[in-house]
This record gives C-alpha cells, sequence and structure tokens, in this order.
C-alpha cells in the first residue's frame, strides 16, 4: 500500500455504504489523501494525526485534530460517526475505541498490512502487522460486509482489510448491503 497520495482503493469502493451525507472519522489521517476524496463528496470529515504538518495539510478537508492517540487521550470520546476509515495503520489497543466511536449502523473500512508482509516491504515489526483474521475477530460482533487477507503487488506486500457495519442497539441487524455503488438493498430484513 504503497502511499501514492490517492485515496485508498479500499474504501473508494466501499464508502458508498456511509450515510450519506454523514461524518466520517478518518484516523491517522496523514496529508488527507482520504479526508479530500470524502469531502468532495459530501462528507464531514473529521480527521486525527499527530504530525503537525500533515494536520495542517489535511485542515481544507475538514476538522483535523493534532493528537497523539497512542499515548494520549481520545480527543473524540462519547462521539460516534456514521464511518470510521483506518487506512495504513495499526495500534491494537486503540481498536475497541474505535469500534465504540461508530454509531449504530455505522461502517468501519479498515485497511493495513498483515504477517508475512515483512518478507516484502515495510512494516517489518510484529506490533504493525496484523495476523491472520485479525480483524475479523474484532469485528465479530458487527456484520461483516467483506473482507481480504492476501498479497498485493506494486509495490509487493501483505494486506488485511476488512468492511464492517455496527448493529443497530436494539439488536436488530440489516442483513442485506450493496457490495456495488449502484446496486440499492431492496427491502430491509430485521
Amino acid at each position: 500500500m504503497k502511499d501514492t497520495g490517492q485515496p485508498s482503493e479500499w474504501m473508494r469502493k466501499w464508502a458508498h455504504l456511509a450515510a450519506n451525507p454523514g461524518t466520517v472519522l478518518d484516523v491517522a489521517c496523514g496529508r488527507g489523501r482520504n479526508a479530500s476524496w470524502l469531502a468532495q463528496r459530501g462528507h464531514t470529515v473529521i480527521g486525527v494525526d499527530r504530525d503537525p504538518d500533515a494536520v495542517a495539510a489535511s485542515a481544507p478537508y475538514g476538522e483535523i485534530v493534532q493528537a497523539d492517540i497512542e499515548n494520549g487521550p481520545w480527543p473524540f470520546a462519547g462521539r460516534r460517526f456514521n464511518a470510521v476509515v483506518v487506512t495504513k495503520y495499526l495500534w491494537r489497543p486503540l481498536m475497541p475505541t474505535i469500534l465504540e466511536s461508530l454509531e449504530p449502523g455505522g461502517v468501519l473500512i479498515y485497511e493495513t498490512f498483515g504477517v508475512g508482509n515483512e518478507h516484502y516491504n515495510t512494516p517489518r515489526n510484529p506490533d504493525f502487522l496484523l495476523q491472520p483474521g485479525e480483524l475479523l475477530r474484532w469485528c465479530a460482533d458487527l456484520d461483516i460486509v467483506a473482507y481480504e487477507h492476501g498479497f498485493q503487488a506494486s509495490p509487493d506486500h501483505i494486506v488485511q482489510r476488512i468492511v464492517a457495519v455496527r448493529p443497530h442497539d436494539d439488536g436488530s441487524s440489516f442483513s442485506r448491503y450493496p457490495i456495488n455503488p449502484g446496486e440499492t438493498a431492496g427491502s430491509v430484513c430485521k
């Protein structure tokens, strides 16, 4: 997942599941490659990154907060979002907080590197590589819409990614999610 400055293809493929207009949290937003794309499509973007230069570059795309989310307090305590986007970032202690930040019906779009990546590219540190099925285990209480884990070329790397929807608080779940942006879900099953 070389940072080309282009928005994540995985995010672009699945962003149609987020309420639009909606509020999207971009975790470790960097210089705004995903935030820009989301804002252009009518979403209110909230981003967070610890790098002040990245925050300054992302600022035109929404509310961008400079915070060290690995060592400091979560800057969005009590807030929930229509979608949470995480790409090229892994800090395991934050995962429960990320999941709690989804509102009922909210969409998690997550993609990062997996074990095996150390043979091809950076990162190589196992602290930053997902174990097989790790995203599936974290999202066990969500409705899984899509999941991939495997090799991707150019540049070579191992990737793991998931799209999952938080069920509604009353326990109801919508079992039909369109997998293509032009499709509709038809009747809603509860």
